[in-house]
């Protein structure tokens, strides 16, 4: 008989969760490994001592975790995703018929708690990882890339000079703040300069259109997010992003520490705070930062020389513009000056610094060497005499373009391509760092932060670690009266001399190799062959193996 079958919803149910989550469940596994319970504590002045009760610290860092684990950065997604899901239950400590919170209490609370909680966390992980000895600390790669941020281009509005926001303010007293113009004069009639280069150079569609104009961060801003900064990626249109620094240790892929920061900044200009916070938290791991890949962006005079100070070895290369040498003027270093082709000195003249506040050394020939000089239509045109301006690391400059051009320089460029970038790759395509969906650089700095959490979490699950093999085999004993075959390599050919007679009564023989092995002299391999292979192979003469 066909049967059918007919859905009658209880009223009570009794189930047992833990019963329906296999053991080699993911969440299963994490909830035995990872204990949250130290959040409970450092979150409680956070809430008052009456009223409604709030969301379990520790399960709102759960639903973080998952969501960047399961890569959904929705809030009322992840909600409704974890509610299907049994492992999600269990790891959540929720009951099948129990409901979980509500989407808002999750950004509110992502909202309420500070930075330091997060990154406590993320502390609790690395040290895991540290602990499964996934993290040998002694060599990290450093890498950045801009991640977009919750705000549109076609939002932006023009900053306001000083002066005119303080007339508007004596008129409207509850007005919403405006964004000052805080560029330095130099900067904004660079920027002007350069947009008037352009102006008439447009070539892209939609340059003609009335609405179309050039912006910056000197100039614009965005009122949805004021910390998003406009940024463009070689090859890709202008966005509002924030700059994602993060480095990783090179042993196991494991990041060492992730931050956000104004995507208006350089690269160099965030390595020395970047440098002191990973040495913090490897200390703290007892653990010690001797060598630091990165790429040309963090090139820089003062960067190479805080590095030699702490003792780390810098594999970064020099960028393009930087010459070690100035073709016909040799520098005399004893005497700190150089020499021009004519034969005069060109002395240290003294220090100075650039409107973007990079320290030079200054160079300078006398002026009555110059004026009698039949070079010097070509060599100082426009001046009283020629000049010439070094930055002052020069030696750092100099020590880091050698490592560069190095063999080692080479290994450490391929080792930084194959451990920072994939992890970048990861995190944008698999753990929810393709935007950010929250406002303000401190939100940014959360959801980096998580996400970092959540692919060392993976990592970690991941780990197996590897036993030790022995290269050691157990051999046959030998009969006393084996037959033994000597193996000598000579020029370009190798001949098996037997040592008895070919008649050979024992069913096995042993066979004795001696193989060169370059630098290391001979190795001895013991091989066994049948006796009638030897009789057959051999017949008791020379059998030579080309």
């Amino acid at each position: 008989m066909q049967g059918k079958k007919t859905f009658k919803d209880e009223k009570e149910l009794l189930f047992s969760l833990s019963a329906h989550v296999p053991e080699h469940n993911f969440y299963r596994r994490l909830k035995q490994q990872l204990d949250l319970g130290f959040l409970t504590e450092l979150t409680r002045g956070y809430y008052g001592k009456c009223g409604q009760q709030s969301i379990d610290p520790v399960v709102f860092f759960k639903l973080c975790l998952v969501g960047y684990l399961e890569n959904i950065t929705s809030d009322r997604r992840l909600i409704e995703h974890c509610s299907l899901r049994l492992g999600l239950l269990y790891f959540l400590d929720y009951q099948l018929d129990e409901p979980l919170p509500w989407h808002s209490t999750v950004s509110r609370t992502r909202q309420l708690f500070p930075e330091a909680l997060f990154e406590s966390l993320f502390d609790r992980v690395f040290s895991l990882c540290v602990e499964a000895g996934m993290v040998s600390g002694s060599t990290q790669t450093i890498d950045s890339a801009p991640v977009k941020a919750n705000a549109s281009v076609d939002s932006l509005l023009l900053k306001q000079p000083q002066e005119s926001v303080q007339q508007q303010e004596t008129g409207k007293r509850h007005s919403k703040p405006a964004q000052l113009i805080t560029a330095p004069a130099h900067q904004l009639r660079k920027l002007g300069k350069h947009q008037e280069n352009i102006r008439g150079t447009f070539t892209s569609l939609g340059s003609t259109h009335e609405k179309a104009q050039l912006v910056s961060n000197k100039t614009h801003y965005s009122p949805h997010d004021p910390d998003a900064r406009i940024s463009v990626k070689p090859g890709k249109a202008r966005k509002l992003n924030y700059h994602c620094s993060m480095v990783v240790d090179t042993a196991k892929g494991v990041i060492s520490h992730i931050r956000a920061d104004f995507a208006d900044g350089l690269d160099s200009q965030h390595l020395p705070s970047l440098v002191m916070q990973v040495q913090k938290r490897l200390r703290e791991n007892g653990l010690l930062m001797q060598e630091l890949l990165a790429d040309t962006g963090y090139s820089n005079g003062s960067n190479y020389f805080m590095l030699e100070q702490q003792g780390i070895t810098g594999w970064i290369p020099v960028f393009g513009m930087y010459k070690p040498e100035i073709e016909g003027f040799p520098y005399d270093k004893e005497k700190d000056r150089y020499i021009c082709p004519m034969g005069k000195p060109l002395p240290f003249k003294g220090f100075d610094r650039t409107a973007d506040g990079r320290l030079t050394k200054n160079y300078w020939a006398a002026p009555g060497d110059c004026r009698q000089c039949s070079s010097k239509p070509s060599c100082a045109p426009k001046t009283r005499c020629r000049k010439i301006t070094r930055t002052a690391y020069d030696e750092q400059y100099l020590r880091a373009y050698g490592r560069q051009h190095s063999r080692q320089g080479k290994r450490m460029k391929k080792l930084r391509q194959s451990t920072v970038e994939p992890v970048f790759g990861s995190l944008v395509h698999h753990y929810g760092l393709r935007k950010v969906g929250v406002l303000g650089k401190s939100g940014a700095h959360k959801v980096m932060l998580m996400a970092a959490a959540a692919f060392n979490i993976r990592k970690y699950m991941r780990n197996r670690p590897k036993k030790s093999v022995s290269m050691a085999t157990a051999m046959e004993r030998e009969q006393p009266h084996a037959p033994v075959f000597s193996f000598t390599p000579a020029a370009y050919q190798q001949s098996i001399v037997c040592s008895q007679n070919k008649s050979c009564k024992e069913d096995r023989l042993s066979l004795v190799v001696q193989q060169p092995r370059g630098f290391c002299g001979t190795v001895q391999t013991a091989l066994r062959i049948s006796a009638a292979e030897c009789g057959s192979l051999l017949g008791g003469h020379a059998f030579a193996l080309l």
